[in-house]
């Protein structure tokens, strides 16, 4: 049902155009904001982040005659479940439900840090379901493990171990973003955490969708698998250590493991590609839903 945006609390971040809904499936109420008419499109938020972290690139996207979803994943944003519980696969299953429940059989998937790990899950195990992906921060499931890759999880230790009301805003820091991020922007990502169970997800993500998908990559999991949906992995030049050099020798032969996966990179974005070149994002997801479908 679409509900006003007084009625959620904490108060959702301002952004124009966005119809709210409360999605219920079985065990979860789900907050969806929709932009727009057309072909859908959806667009999973990575951490600490919820829909929020489209309202500057769902409308670029809407504009050009998209439906564009952006859903809060279970353990985010204004997401409420009647089980706190979180394992590998299940955001896979409430993204699924929720599709459903909204009549989207087949979309396009952008999705960015621990949104990434759902949309490679729908990907590979539903790919009737996406029509294209692009992936944003994060590497393909088919990359090689290298030494060079580990400071790409460096900040793993302290979501492992986070303790209730701990801050989060050093995550918005200066090696993560190319552009300082206002603090009123920061503020808008983090207003979700004064929700107890919001807080206390971030331990419970961390151990039982992050650690065990992360140990499935390390054992090359998905280089045993083939990548069918038309995938785009995007990552800012100033988001250490994922440099073009070192991707490039850890996705060596990439038509080996997917039937077309690309690589592209945006100018003075770090890990928060989204919010420190939107503008980037949103052509490069047009460009790809075009080329790709």
């Amino acid at each position: 049902m679409r509900t006003p945006v007084s009625a959620w609390s904490p108060p959702l971040p301002a952004a124009s155009g966005f119809d709210h809904l409360a999605v219920e499936t079985p065990g979860l109420r789900t907050h969806v904001a929709i932009v727009g008419e057309g072909e859908p499109v959806v667009l999973l938020h990575g951490f600490p982040q919820h829909w929020w972290q489209w309202h500057a690139i769902a409308p670029v996207i809407a504009a050009a005659g998209y439906r564009v979803v952006c859903p809060d994943l279970r353990g985010a944003g204004w997401t409420a479940a009647d089980d706190p519980r979180i394992e590998r696969e299940t955001r896979l299953r409430d993204l699924l439900a929720l599709l459903d429940a909204l009549g989207v059989d087949r979309a396009h998937v952008v999705a960015h840090d621990m949104g990434a790990i759902t949309a490679m899950q729908l990907a590979y195990d539903h790919p009737a379901r996406v029509r294209t992906a692009v992936q944003l921060s994060v590497p393909p499931g088919f990359m090689a493990f290298r030494p060079g890759v580990l400071p790409g999880f460096r900040h793993l230790p302290r979501f492992v171990w986070h303790r209730a009301g701990a801050s989060l805003r050093g995550i918005f820091s200066d090696a993560y973003v190319a552009q300082p991020m206002a603090q009123a922007t920061v503020e808008a990502h983090l207003a979700p955490m004064r929700r107890p169970e919001v807080d206390g997800a971030v331990r419970l993500l961390t151990r039982g969708m992050v650690l065990p998908e992360a140990v499935r990559l390390g054992r090359g999991a998905y280089c045993r698998r083939r990548l069918t949906v038309p995938t785009l992995f995007v990552f800012g030049r100033r988001d250490y250590p994922w440099t073009a050099g070192l991707l490039e020798r850890v996705c060596r032969d990439p038509q080996r493991y997917a039937d077309r996966a690309e690589l592209a990179y945006v100018d003075d974005a770090a890990h928060f590609v989204t919010d420190d070149a939107p503008a980037a994002v949103a052509d490069l997801a047009l460009g790809w839903f075009e080329q790709a479908a």
